[in-house]
């Protein structure tokens, strides 16, 4: 299906258009103040001119060879219509009226019989529920709203949005970007988000592609046309809602609880080099980031300020947010106070008033920031507003000059900052890009918004050399038996012949065999069922931990054997576990869950009841990239833990990433056989004593 229908039409028929006030009419007199040079068809039976058209009774009287029609008629009376147009080879539609699959199994069916239509004559869809697409360089729009001032809006930001209402609201400011494209997307019945992506990646008038999506569609496509972007370094900036867990049937393990959807699609996005955002605000602060003439190498930013108010709120900010504001080494504030004077704190942010001499100041405080190789970025925090009843005569410029001589003369970037989103001067936004300096607004979006640019620039780590077939392989344990899990035992003999140390078991089938097991490991012991029927033991009470004696170990076999007689249905069991006690270490958890859409992601955080108190959970697309493991484990509340606190020795990190390493690589090399991997708890040692996995639970491929 050829997208340019859609964005860069050539010819365009209006269905429903009407010479009284409507959307059709509005369309038809838009396309002429936009100066869309194609020809337009208006197409109603009741007139025989609209806006100064030539007006068609019917989509079969057209001419051949129309680019894209406009269906500004209501749903109920669209099939005909839509037929007449897939029969006329028109290559492109765009639908504005609800009614469809968010509409029930009514509105269902007659968005299947569009997409059958669309899909049998290889036509191109935006919508149906939508606002149409805006295209201002290309001076075309099926966009269903007036627009006062066309050429304002034309830019190099292309917008991506399944909600209408986001595209009205991100089109009424454009005094920093203006827009490629604005593709209000809808339901994405035929085209969708990843083959608009696609389209935008090759187009030459986009620079930075901005999404709002509700729902990926068709993910494989979607991830692919995210690396191609990558590859050709043109941002992507995600707004993922609708955070909600998928529906789906109920999971075995921890690991599946933890990776929601949510959090699974932000994974990917990093893995991809997608840059997420939570909010609008975000959103606009990491457009016109990616819009500067360099982009930050790097998280370390240097702030001058003029104000000892404004570097502590910064700071505050700074320490709550995690945002890197590295203090001036002691030669760098020696410098900057030869001429500035006293510093307070830490020297970043630089409070460059000082003596009031800014003319002087301001440009030292770049020279300091911009020579030292301990900074990535530089942001000078200035206030202004259109509008504004007070001003400094004509320091605005002076600022502007004083900044963009700076951006001149270090290879780093810059930025002007407001302290408040939105709240900034026309005026120095376009002194400003004279010299390829963004203008930014509020601190918390525009501090973050150049933290996750670098983070994107700096892109995910090398890849990791392929993974082999595992040494031991899910296939010769199932052996034709249907196994909904595998049970801890055989869970672990898995991982082990993979890499990941397991605390030493035995399996037995009997009392006497038992104590000799629970004597060859040493007392005290833990006694488990190995069942794959009853993968949450601890619930049924079928573990017990920290047997002394063969006295205790006996009774505890008995009792097992009679909770197991009142389960129903009675579980088969493959005998019982006699494993060694690991009293010490720090619990965390592992695991591995395969999304339905995007594969095998690996969790980490920490374990026991940790990971369901706190949430604090790391994720990562496999296979894993050097450094991810690494990254993991300084992203939870785990690494603060595992560091040694409270006068207990650090733990053996090293341990635990190398198995880490190894789980994923396990997971990855049996992907199309495994759903989840719980590693739960794994006993973190100090260091140099290692690592030791103590429950594991597989499930296979469903």
């Amino acid at each position: 299906m050829a997208l340019d229908a859609i964005l860069a039409p050539k010819s365009i028929a209006v269905v429903g258009a009407s010479a009284k006030p409507s959307i059709g009419r509005s369309l038809i007199q838009t396309l002429g103040a936009m100066g869309f040079t194609g020809n337009v068809y208006p197409v109603n039976p009741k007139y025989e001119d609209v806006a100064g058209h030539r007006c068609y009774p019917s989509i079969a009287d057209l001419p051949d060879g129309v680019d894209l029609v406009l269906f500004c008629i209501s749903s109920k009376h669209l099939l005909a219509q839509y037929e007449l147009a897939a029969r006329k080879g028109i290559r492109g539609a765009t639908i504005y009226d609800g009614g469809f699959a968010e509409a029930g199994d009514e509105g269902k069916e007659l968005q299947k019989r569009i997409v059958d239509l669309s899909r049998e004559a290889g036509m191109s869809l935006c919508g149906p529920n939508c606002m149409g697409a805006l295209n201002p360089p290309f001076r075309s729009t099926s966009y269903m709203t007036a627009l006062l001032d066309p050429t304002a809006l034309i830019g190099d930001v292309a917008l991506v949005a399944q909600s209408g209402s986001i595209c009205i609201g991100m089109v009424t400011d454009v005094r920093r970007f203006g827009y490629s494209h604005v593709i209000s997307s809808g339901n994405e019945a035929v085209t969708t988000t990843a083959q608009y992506l696609e389209y935008l990646v090759d187009e030459p008038e986009t620079k930075v592609i901005a999404l709002f999506t509700e729902t990926v569609h068709e993910p494989d496509r979607f991830v692919a046309a995210l690396d191609r972007a990558a590859a050709k370094g043109k941002p992507v900036i995600s707004l993922k809602v609708g955070k909600s867990s998928r529906a789906s049937a109920a999971v075995s393990t921890h690991t599946g609880g933890i990776a929601g959807e949510s959090r699974v699609f932000s994974a990917v996005l990093r893995a991809h080099r997608a840059i997420e955002v939570d909010d609008l605000d975000e959103m606009t602060e990491v457009i016109s980031v990616c819009r500067g003439a360099r982009l930050p190498k790097g998280r370390r930013i240097g702030v001058v300020a003029a104000s000892g108010g404004q570097t502590e709120l910064i700071l505050d900010l700074t320490t709550t947010k995690g945002y890197d504001l590295p203090p001036l080494k002691p030669a760098l504030r020696e410098k900057a106070e030869k001429v500035i004077g006293p510093l307070l704190g830490d020297g970043n942010p630089l409070d460059a008033w000082g003596h009031g001499e800014y003319l002087v100041n301001i440009p030292h405080a770049f020279d300091c920031f911009g020579t030292s190789s301990d900074y990535d970025s530089i942001v000078y925090i200035g206030e202004g507003n259109d509008g504004q009843p007070t001003d400094y005569k004509e320091k605005a410029r002076e600022y502007c000059d004083l900044i963009g001589a700076a951006a001149a003369k270090y290879d780093k970037p810059f930025y002007y900052m407001g302290m408040r989103f939105g709240i900034f001067r026309s005026d120095q936004v376009r002194m400003l890009a004279e010299h390829g300096v963004p203008m930014l607004g509020g601190t918390r979006p525009a501090l973050g918004a150049i933290t996750r640019v670098a983070q994107y620039v700096q892109g995910p780590g090398k890849e990791r050399p392929p993974v082999g077939p595992p040494k031991l392989s899910l296939a010769t344990l199932l052996t034709g038996r249907k196994r909904p899990t595998l049970h801890e035992f055989d869970s672990k003999r898995l991982l082990a012949a993979a890499g990941v140390p397991v605390a030493r078991e035995k399996l037995v089938t009997s009392i006497a065999d038992g104590k000799i097991a629970a004597k060859e490991i040493g007392y005290p012991v833990v006694l488990k069922v190995a069942s794959d029927a009853v993968p949450h033991k601890t619930d049924v009470g079928l573990v017990a931990v920290g047997l002394k004696s063969d006295t205790e170990f006996e009774a505890t076999w008995k009792q097992f054997d009679a909770r197991i007689a009142k389960l129903s249905p009675r579980p088969t069991i493959d005998g019982y576990i006699v494993q060694q006690m690991v009293t010490d270490g720090i619990e965390v958890l592992a695991g591995i869950k395969r999304d339905p859409s995007f594969g095998p992601v690996l969790a980490f955080g920490l374990g026991g009841v940790f990971v369901e108190l706190l949430g604090d959970v790391a994720l990562r697309m496999l296979p894993l990239r050097e450094g991810d493991v690494e990254a993991m484990i300084a992203e939870t509340k785990a690494h603060a833990v595992l560091k040694g606190h409270r006068g207990r020795p650090p733990s053996d990190v090293a341990a635990l990433t190398r198995a880490l390493y190894a789980l994923a690589d396990y997971a990855y090399a049996e992907r199309d056989s495994i759903d989840e991997i719980d590693v739960n708890p794994i006993k973190v040692l100090s260091e140099g004593q290692g690592c030791v996995a103590v429950d594991a639970l597989i499930v296979p491929r469903r």
